[in-house]
């Protein structure tokens, strides 16, 4: 297991070699620090949650990667396509069950492990609904939305007032209405993030991302921008919907990508990205944080809003 973990943060290679490798953002435990902080909390005493909210961030991506049978993540190959599905798979369950040990010996443990619990079902409802959607052709874009918010948006929610809630119960720390509006916060700019994630999905850079392009297109993803695109009522979603009906060749995912643009896909996310970003800045400033916590949060939310990898 530490070896395929090592390896998967990009620690080492497969032979346990020390390599200089990507070992992804690491946005969710920065934000559960600066909840903490711009709750009266010790950004020390906020450890553990940010380590388990990590954790569980890259459990997800192991197994994520076996599901849709991505063999690329961070410029090398997947923990699967190195050793194994199965052996991936028992990869990704230990770190999930690591992100709770480590938990356990943080503040607040049994609230901190009721959050994050929740948390990991909602991760799971969202990648199941994702899963299921690929064997359909009438998806909502309401239904997709609400997919996203599982697999994404909780878990940057769960970062936020996981670090909110190691300072709750101090003198002047955390009340349980910034835990509210600091979990309202993280779960718009992670949906913000996941809608971009979607569209580097499609017209991202390869050599930027890590990741193949057009991947999502040759899965047949609904992701948001497709989904908004097949929902449209226009020519272009109707074109779409048939090229969808069946596993797409190589040269259809150029064509593909064109008519999620036509559709009016990209537009549609680019404005709703801009207006959870907007929702994310009310929430935070009705937390009322710390000056410092709180502009290290807003510029995270605003990096993960506009970004290219």
């Amino acid at each position: 297991m530490r070896r395929m973990a090592g390896y998967h943060f990009g620690w080492w290679d497969a032979r346990e070699r020390p390599v200089r490798a990507s070992g992804g953002k690491a946005l969710r435990p920065a934000f559960t620090i600066l909840a903490a902080e711009g709750v009266g909390g010790d950004a020390d005493a906020a450890l553990p949650a940010a380590v388990a909210v990590e954790l569980v961030h890259n459990f997800s991506l192991v197994h994520d990667d076996v599901m849709d049978g991505d063999a690329v993540r961070r410029h090398r190959p997947t923990v699967w396509n190195v050793f194994g599905r199965s052996e991936a798979i028992l990869a990704g369950d230990s770190l999930l069950t690591l992100a709770f040990a480590v938990l356990a010996g943080g503040g607040r443990p049994a609230d901190s492990a009721r959050t994050l619990a929740r948390c990991v079902q909602s991760l799971l409802d969202g990648q199941s609904a994702d899963l299921g959607f690929e064997e359909r052709a009438d998806v909502s874009l309401g239904e997709c939305v609400r997919m996203a918010e599982g697999k994404t948006g909780a878990l940057f929610g769960c970062a936020c007032a996981l670090g909110a809630l190691q300072a709750v119960g101090l003198p002047g720390g955390a009340t349980s209405e910034q835990v509210a509006f600091l979990r309202v916060f993280g779960e718009r700019v992670g949906l913000a993030f996941q809608i971009v994630d979607d569209l580097l999905g499609i017209w991202g850079d390869p050599a930027v991302t890590g990741k193949p392009v057009h991947s999502d297109l040759r899965n047949r993803k609904k992701s948001l921008p497709v989904v908004a695109a097949l929902t449209s009522g226009t020519p272009a979603g109707a074109a779409l919907a048939m090229l969808y009906r069946r596993p797409l060749a190589q040269a259809d995912l150029a064509r593909a990508a064109r008519l999620v643009d036509e559709a009016g896909g990209r537009a549609w996310s680019l404005a709703r990205v801009d207006d959870l970003l907007s929702e994310a800045l009310e929430a935070l400033r009705s937390a009322e944080l710390t000056p410092g916590p709180a502009a290290g949060l807003e510029a995270l939310a605003r990096l993960g809003a506009d970004r290219d990898r």
